[in-house]
Order: structure tokens, then sequence, then C-alpha cells
């Protein structure tokens, strides 16, 4: 009888909490974080439920509910810990973005060559704008260095 009252508890919450997670499709960390909370709190509710419907002559084993707590409540301090990773990482992709203008850049097959006038940043990439427009994604293979002073052929005209 306790199982039943925990799954039945556990499908209105799951059903809830999916409802509210798939609303949105982005996967930031903040957003990881709030559907963490929202499991959380899914997750406590599920627990009282679980405590209201255990068997009195065989109730749940203390032990076992406090390594329950504890394992959710690493699971929640991982995922804000991706979060502020996250941020680092952000943090360093700006500052890299802001070294590469006015370098000289040439696309992996070398069919693009420029100064770099503007950096756009994304999660999984950064894309380089040169002066006359052209765009170069920032891969394995691009080289980006200084600027030619010499005239050596690297196209360097607006």
């Amino acid at each position: 009888m306790a199982v039943s009252g925990v799954n039945a508890a556990a499908g209105t919450n799951n059903a809830a909490s999916t409802t509210k997670t798939t609303g949105t499709n982005d996967k930031s960390a903040s957003d990881a974080a709030a559907a963490a909370s929202l499991d959380y709190n899914s997750f406590l509710k599920l627990l009282i439920a679980q405590m209201q419907n255990q068997d009195p002559t065989d109730p749940m084993d203390a032990t076992e509910q406090i390594a329950q707590l504890a394992t959710f409540s690493q699971v929640e301090q991982t995922i804000q810990t991706n979060a502020k990773l996250e941020t680092l990482i952000t943090g360093d992709a700006l500052n890299a973005a802001s070294n590469y203008i006015g370098q000289t850049i040439t696309s992996a097959d070398g069919k693009i060559t420029g100064i770099i006038e503007s950096v756009r940043v994304y999660a999984d990439t950064m894309v380089a704008t040169t002066t006359d427009g052209k765009e170069v994604p920032i891969t394995v293979g691009v080289t980006v260095g200084k600027p030619s002073t010499s005239g050596d052929g690297a196209d360097t005209s607006a």
C-alpha cells in the first residue's frame, strides 16, 4: 500500500515537473538550476508522501532517508557548480574575443584573410568578422596573428 501511495504522488509530481520544464528549450545553467530547484521541491513532496503512506509496522529506514537527501543535495550542488563554471568559461571566451580584434585571421581553407574587426561569441564557438565584412568561424585550423606591416600578401584592405 505504501508503494501505491508513493507511485501516485510520484506520477503527479513528475507530470507537473515535465509540463513546467518542457516549455523552455533554453539550456543555460540558470534554467538547469531552476529545474533542479523544481525537482528538489518535487523530491521533498515525494519524500513526505512516502513517509505519510509507509507501513507503520515496517517503516522506512532512517539511514535510507538520509542517503536519499544527501544524494539529491549533491546533484543540486553539482548543477550550481556547473552554472558557475559556465560563467567563468563565458568570461574567458569574451576575454579571448577581445584579444582577437585587430589581428589578422586566415580561414582554415586559406580562402578568407583579413583584419578582425569584431568577434561574436556563441555557446560553442566564436565568429570573427573582418574589416571587409567576411565572417570566419574561429575553429581548428584557423590562423590568427599580428597584422602584416610588410605587405606580404595578407588582405588588409577595407
